[in-house]
C-alpha cells in the first residue's frame, strides 16, 4: 500500500482540515483574484450579472447532489470504522448512476429555467452567464461521486487537488476568454458600430452591450474547470485506488444488499439534501427579492435611493435601468471577502464529519468531547477575528483588493456593506461545522429544520428592510445576522443535548472572543497610525500583519490553544515541546 493511501485512512480532523484548508486558501485566493479582475474591468453591473447567475445555479446544483456527497462520506466513514470494506466499495458503485442522472436532469432544468429566471429578476442580459454556467452542474455531480467517497476515507488530498484544478481553469482560462471576448466586441464596434448585431451609438453603449458576453465567456472557464476536476478524480481513482487492500476485502464481512445500502443512503441524504436545497432556494429567493425590491424603489421613489448614494450611482447605470443590478453587484464585491471565511469553515465541516462520525460510532465519549471541542475551537478561532477584522477595516480592505476608476464608487458602497457583513460572517461561517457535527451524530433532520426556519426569518426581514430606501441592500446583512444567529445558537444547544456533552465554553468561545476584540482594536489603531506615514495600501497590509501578530500573542497569553489540538498538526509534537517550555500551552 502506498504512503498516500496509508495516510488517507488515518488523517485526523486537523490534518485533513489543513490539507483541504491549504487548498481552499489557494482556491479562494484564485477565485478572489478572478472576481477582482472581472469587477475592475466590468464594474458593479458585471459583478451583478455574475452573482445573479450563481443565484440560480446554487439551488439547482444542490438539488442535483441532494445531500448524497455528505451521506456517502458519513456512510463510508462509518463502514471503515466497522471494517466493512465491501460495503464501502458497494456504496461507491451504487452512487455513480445517481449522480449521473441527477446531473443531466438539473443541467437541462437550468438551461430551460434560465429563460424564465431572467424575466423574474428583470435582467435579460444575465442569460449568457446562466447558459455558460449550466454545464458546471453536470460535471460537478460527476466530481461528487469521488469527493464524498475519498472524504469518507479521510483522504482529503484528491478533493484538494481537484479544487485547485477547477480554480486554475476558472482564473486563467475564464479571464483570458473574457478579455478576448471584450476585445473582439469592441473591435467590432469600432469597425461597424455594432456589437454582435446590436447597434451602439457610443463607446459606453458598446461596452454595456459587450459586458454580458464577456461575463459569459469568463464563466466558461468555470465549466471547463469542473470538467478537468472530474477527469482528475476519475483517473486518480482508477490508477491510485482508495487505500483498501485485498486483505481488507477478504477479512471484511459480506456486503449489505443493494436495497439496504440505497435505503440507508437515501434516508441519510434526504434530510441533508433538503436542508441544503431549502437554504439554496431561500438564497435565490433572497437575491431575487433584493433586486426586485430595489427595482421597486427605483420605480416608485427613486429620489429616496439617490439621496442615499448621490453620485455614486453612475448616470449610464441609472438611465439604462440597471441600478438594481449595480447595487447587487456592490453587495457582491463585499461578498467576495466573506466567502473566503465561509469556505475555510466549510472545510472544517467536511473534515469534521468523518472524524466525529467515527467517535460517535465507537461510543468513545472522551474522544467525542475532544473532537467536538477541537472543531468548535478551531472554527471560532477563525470566524470571530475574521468578522471583526472585516468590520473594522472594511473600506481599506476593499480598496486594497479592488483598484481603478471602474470600481471606485462600488468600493465606497461595498465598504459600508462589508462593515455590517463582518458581523454576519461570524454566524454564517460557524453554523456549517455545527450542522455537520449534528449530521455526524445521526441528527440529519436538525439542519433541515433550522435552515428552514432561519431562511423564512431571513426572507421576511430582507423583504421588509430592503424595501426601505434608507436601508436598501444593508437589509440583506441584517437578515443574515438574525437568520444565522438563530441557526448557530440553536444548533449548538441541540448538539450538546444530543451528545450529552457540554464543551468548555471558556476555552472555545470566551478566550477567542477576548483575543479577537484585542485583534480588532490593534487593526483599527494601527491602520490609523500607518495612514499617517504610508499610502493606504501599504498601511492596510501592515495593519493586517500587526493584527495577526497581536491575535496570536493574545491567544497564547490566554492559553486559548490546547495541547491536543497542536498534536494533531504536522510536526505537532515538536511545536508542543516548544510551547510547553515557554509555558504557553496546557
Amino acid at each position: 500500500m502506498s504512503k498516500e493511501k496509508k495516510q488517507g485512512k488515518a488523517q485526523s480532523f486537523l490534518k485533513g482540515a489543513m490539507v483541504l484548508g491549504s487548498s481552499m486558501i489557494i482556491v479562494k485566493l484564485m477565485g478572489m483574484i478572478y472576481k477582482i479582475l472581472l469587477s475592475n474591468m466590468y464594474g458593479g453591473v458585471g459583478t451583478g450579472l455574475f452573482n445573479s447567475a450563481y443565484a440560480l445555479y446554487n439551488p439547482l446544483f444542490t438539488l442535483s447532489t441532494a445531500g448524497f456527497p455528505i451521506a456517502i462520506s458519513r456512510m463510508v466513514s462509518e463502514s471503515v470504522t466497522k471494517k466493512r470494506f465491501r460495503d464501502v466499495k458497494m456504496i461507491h458503485k451504487l452512487s455513480v448512476p445517481i449522480f449521473v442522472v441527477a446531473g443531466l436532469v438539473c443541467f437541462v432544468a437550468m438551461v430551460l429555467g434560465s429563460f424564465v429566471y431572467v424575466r423574474v429578476i428583470d435582467s435579460p442580459n444575465t442569460i449568457f452567464a446562466l447558459l455558460c454556467l449550466s454545464p458546471t452542474i453536470f460535471f460537478g455531480c460527476l466530481m461528487s461521486i469521488y469527493r464524498g467517497y475519498f472524504e469518507g476515507m479521510r483522504n482529503m488530498v484528491p478533493t484538494a487537488v481537484s479544487e485547485i484544478i477547477e480554480a486554475s481553469c476558472k482564473l486563467f482560462v475564464g479571464f483570458t476568454a473574457s478579455f478576448v471576448t471584450m476585445r473582439i466586441c469592441m473591435d467590432q464596434y469600432y469597425r461597424t458600430g455594432f456589437v454582435f448585431g446590436v447597434k451602439c451609438d457610443s463607446e459606453p453603449a458598446a461596452q454595456a452591450a459587450a459586458v454580458p458576453l464577456a461575463i459569459g465567456a469568463a464563466i466558461t472557464g468555470i465549466s471547463l474547470g469542473a470538467l478537468f476536476g472530474f477527469l482528475f478524480l476519475f483517473i486518480r481513482y482508477k490508477k491510485g485506488g482508495d487505500g483498501i487492500s485485498v486483505k481488507d476485502l477478504k477479512e471484511s464481512p459480506p456486503p449489505k444488499s443493494n436495497g439496504t445500502i440505497i435505503r440507508t443512503m437515501v434516508r441519510t441524504a434526504i434530510p441533508i439534501g433538503l436542508g441544503a436545497i431549502i437554504m439554496s432556494l431561500a438564497d435565490m429567493i433572497d437575491s431575487t427579492l433584493v433586486m426586485r425590491r430595489i427595482s421597486h424603489i427605483m420605480e416608485t421613489n427613486p429620489d429616496a435611493l439617490l439621496n442615499v448614494y448621490g453620485s455614486l450611482i453612475p448616470d449610464d447605470v441609472y438611465y439604462s435601468g440597471n441600478t438594481h443590478t449595480y447595487l447587487y453587484g456592490c453587495y457582491g464585491i463585499a461578498l467576495t471577502l466573506m466567502m473566503l471565511v465561509t469556505a475555510v469553515t466549510q472545510v472544517f465541516g467536511t473534515t469534521a464529519l468523518p472524524s466525529v462520525t467515527a467517535a460517535w460510532t465507537s461510543g468513545d465519549r472522551v474522544k467525542m468531547k475532544q473532537s467536538m471541542e477541537t472543531v468548535l475551537r478551531v472554527t471560532v478561532l477563525v470566524t470571530i477575528p475574521s468578522g471583526i477584522g472585516m468590520s473594522v477595516l472594511a473600506e481599506p480592505l476593499l480598496s486594497l483588493i479592488y483598484s481603478g476608476p471602474a470600481v471606485a464608487n462600488e468600493v465606497e458602497i461595498g465598504s459600508k456593506v462589508l462593515a455590517v457583513m463582518g458581523i454576519s460572517v461570524i454566524f454564517i461561517a460557524t453554523s456549517t461545522p455545527l450542522c455537520s457535527m449534528l449530521q455526524a451524530v445521526g441528527r440529519m433532520d436538525v439542519p433541515l429544520k433550522l435552515y428552514s426556519a432561519g431562511m423564512v426569518i431571513k426572507i421576511v426581514v430582507n423583504y421588509i428592510l430592503v424595501g426601505i430606501p434608507e436601508i436598501n441592500i444593508q437589509g440583506a446583512n441584517v437578515g443574515s445576522i438574525v437568520c444565522y444567529g438563530f441557526v448557530t445558537i440553536t444548533a449548538l444547544f441541540i448538539l450538546c443535548r444530543q451528545t450529552k456533552i457540554v464543551p468548555d465554553f471558556v476555552s472555545i468561545l470566551i478566550k477567542p472572543l477576548i483575543a479577537s476584540v484585542i485583534c480588532g482594536a490593534a487593526a483599527y489603531f494601527s491602520q490609523a497610525l500607518f495612514d499617517l506615514v504610508f499610502i493606504q495600501k501599504v498601511a492596510t497590509l501592515l495593519s493586517v500583519v500587526v493584527a495577526i501578530l497581536v491575535y496570536f500573542a493574545a491567544l497564547l497569553f490566554f492559553r486559548a490553544i490546547k495541547r491536543e489540538d497542536v498534536l494533531q498538526m504536522p510536526k505537532g509534537e515538536k511545536i508542543v515541546k516548544v510551547l510547553e517550555n515557554r509555558k504557553l500551552i496546557r
